[in-house]
């Protein structure tokens, strides 16, 4: 029957300091680029609700055209009905016809001054949104020269720092294999509880080099002798002596 190996205690630290120093590297990575990727895709986001408001604006205006030319015809069908009207009232037989034919052309010259109506405050609404509409192209045509210059910052980054940074991401995941389930887990617990992702630090003058909280010669002493993992006991970072962390390297 196979045995399984038994690390020690300053095996487990070696090995969880050596993922710490792969994390922080690709951490710094991150930092290096920045907000970019969040701003790049801001930006795009941006662009494309721009771009739908633009597509709403241009089928109002379409919209409101094809009001225009309706009333236009109805205008011209007011004005052919005008005619006819006032050709049959040379022919009327008495007062009765003629007042009625009267009345038909009166409604249909309100119908026309109601249509020319309907068409200025069209004309107005048209640039109204026409300015809008501008405005609108203005604004996505900065966004665009605004992305392409995040994008251009990113991938020269990117370009930088790619290799570099899918090597460490391989290593990393390489390095996770061999810490201890229970310790690897306790380190991604408190990398994600700090900014800096530091969940494995030195003793750096007589204080932890997380928090800064001053570390006891004697809890010193038990970390340098690396019997134990020893956590701070004000922020929970794992403890390392010096000494350790200069013969790990990556």
């Amino acid at each position: 029957m196979a045995t399984v190996k038994e690390y020690s205690v300053e095996e487990k630290l070696a090995s969880v300091l050596r993922l710490q120093k792969m994390d922080s590297r690709l951490d710094e990575i991150q930092v290096l680029k920045g907000e970019l990727p969040m701003e790049v895709k801001d930006l795009e986001d941006e662009i494309e609700g721009l771009n739908t408001r633009l597509a709403h604006v241009e089928d109002e205006i379409r919209g409101i055209q094809d009001f225009v030319t309706n009333k236009k015809a109805a205008i011209k069908e007011s004005e052919a009905l005008m005619k006819k009207y006032e050709k049959q009232q040379d022919n009327v037989k008495n007062n009765r016809e003629f007042e009625a034919i009267t009345k038909e052309i009166e409604m249909q010259s309100l119908e026309i001054k109601l249509a020319e109506k309907h068409i200025k405050d069209a004309n107005e609404e048209v640039k109204d949104k026409s300015r809008l509409l501008e405005s609108a192209k203005k604004a996505i045509a900065e966004k665009e020269s605004n992305l392409k210059h995040k994008k251009g910052e990113l991938e020269k980054i990117i370009a930088e720092t790619d290799k570099e940074e899918k090597a460490f991401r391989k290593q990393s995941d390489e390095a996770r294999t061999k810490v201890e389930p229970r310790l690897l887990g306790a380190y991604e617990k408190i990398r994600k509880n700090y900014r800096n992702g530091l969940a494995v630090v030195t003793v750096a003058r007589d204080s932890c080099g997380g928090c800064f909280n001053a570390i006891p010669p004697q809890r010193q002493a038990e970390i340098r002798q690396r019997k134990k993992i020893i956590v701070c006991e004000h922020c929970g970072r794992v403890l390392v002596d010096n000494d350790l962390d200069a013969t790990v390297t990556i």
